[in-house]
């Protein structure tokens, strides 16, 4: 099996670290709004990715998280006039419903952020015992100067880096920082925000050292997998790797880095900023969760992809041929069609190909039914997550 590492970018046989159990983080969403076309393409594609790794063998222990206290939620806590954590469970409840509705396998782990603060606390006190982290006004930055290969992940120049900085939460131009790229592991809190006590007096954690943390609490030091989408590169989890590995000394923090690519509608990448969201819970109002997943897995994960109306109505007439054949009673058994099986399962095998694994699975459904093709097909249909 190979899987495409976006650290080395290039693809690279899959072997585990402890041979018969792999370990996956993928970053899960800020609670504060609903579960748009864009979240189902990336938690679909690492479902798909923890079904084959059992399919071929391996216990997967998976964790994904709630970044449950972060700036966007206080914010639309205070303009709609709701308490933080009220909200972020609300719309965490929503997310896991239209997710079970898609037939999304719950995480091993499916933790909060906010659970995991001791865990941050202890991270970052070894991270100012090393130098690789500074106090000042209450504040704990992360020291990039001290990292040589600070970028080895996303790749960007330091230039690049300060722009997306500041498009992506960031404050390059905090007089604070010793240097533009530092990070906040550690924030002194508002009057009016939630806080937890800490060595440098009240404050709130900052994004990055959260993930950091559970990974460290739930999975160890080092781990098989990390996915996310792609617009996480930089800076999320290019400080991870900061973080993570100059903590413990150990590398790789992570051995496969997997980054799902961007969902387009109305020619624009689908975002809460743009308002282009195409919701799941109004797509299932129409539309099969079958249907829904048979559109998100005719693309490969890794490409961006411009979502159009009419291709659910193709997934509709797709899976209506399949799921017939599924329902009819074949008066033979039938050859096992081995050939069609190898063909499925080398498509998964090349960095997770369903677009080409769909291909197959229609391919078996114009054949004859008999009861080992039937069988066959209604195995690889649950392998790619389908209910019946």
């Amino acid at each position: 099996m190979k899987l495409y590492n976006s650290l080395s970018q290039t693809k690279e046989e899959f072997i585990s670290l402890k041979k018969t159990t792999v370990t996956m983080y993928v970053c899960g969403i800020t609670p504060y709004d609903t579960t748009h076309l864009g979240h189902a393409f990336t938690y679909i594609a690492f479902d798909i990715l923890q079904r084959y790794l059992t399919f071929k063998g391996y216990t997967v222990t998976y964790t994904q998280n709630v970044t449950d206290i972060d700036d966007d939620i206080l914010k639309k806590a205070k303009g709609v006039g709701k308490n933080w954590e009220e909200l972020g469970e609300f719309w965490t409840k929503k997310f896991l419903n239209d997710l079970k509705a898609l037939n999304v396998t719950i995480p091993t782990y499916y933790v909060k952020a906010t659970d995991s603060i001791s865990t941050m606390l202890e991270i970052i006190e070894e991270l100012i015992k090393k130098a690789f982290a500074y106090e000042k006004e209450g504040n704990i930055y992360f020291r990039v100067n001290n990292v040589t290969d600070y970028g080895k992940l996303s790749r960007y120049t330091k230039e690049e880096m300060i722009d997306l900085s500041k498009k992506r939460g960031a404050n390059p131009d905090d007089p604070l920082k010793e240097n533009p790229l530092d990070f906040v592991l550690w924030q002194k809190s508002k009057q009016d925000e939630p806080s937890w006590k800490s060595p440098w007096g009240n404050g709130r954690p900052g994004w990055h050292i959260e993930c950091s943390a559970m990974i460290n609490k739930y999975l160890g030091t080092q781990i098989d997998i990390h996915g996310g989408g792609s617009d996480l590169l930089y800076p999320h989890h290019e400080s991870e790797i900061a973080q993570s590995e100059n903590v413990t000394g150990k590398k790789p923090f992570v051995k496969y880095w997997m980054h799902t690519g961007a969902v387009m509608f109305e020619g624009e990448k689908m975002s809460k900023s743009l308002g282009n969201l195409v919701m799941i819970s109004d797509l299932l109002k129409d539309y099969s969760a079958n249907a829904i997943r048979f559109v998100i897995l005719s693309h490969h994960y890794r490409i961006p992809w411009e979502f159009y109306h009419q291709q659910l109505e193709t997934a509709k007439e797709q899976l209506t041929i399949v799921e017939s054949i599924l329902k009819e009673k074949p008066t033979e058994e039938g050859r096992e069609p081995k050939g069609i099986i190898n063909q499925f399962t080398k498509a998964l095998d090349e960095d997770l190909d369903t677009p080409k694994a769909l291909e197959i699975l229609q391919q078996l459904a114009k054949q004859n039914v008999t009861k080992n093709s039937q069988k066959t097909l209604r195995e690889m249909f649950l392998l790619l997550g389908f209910s019946l």
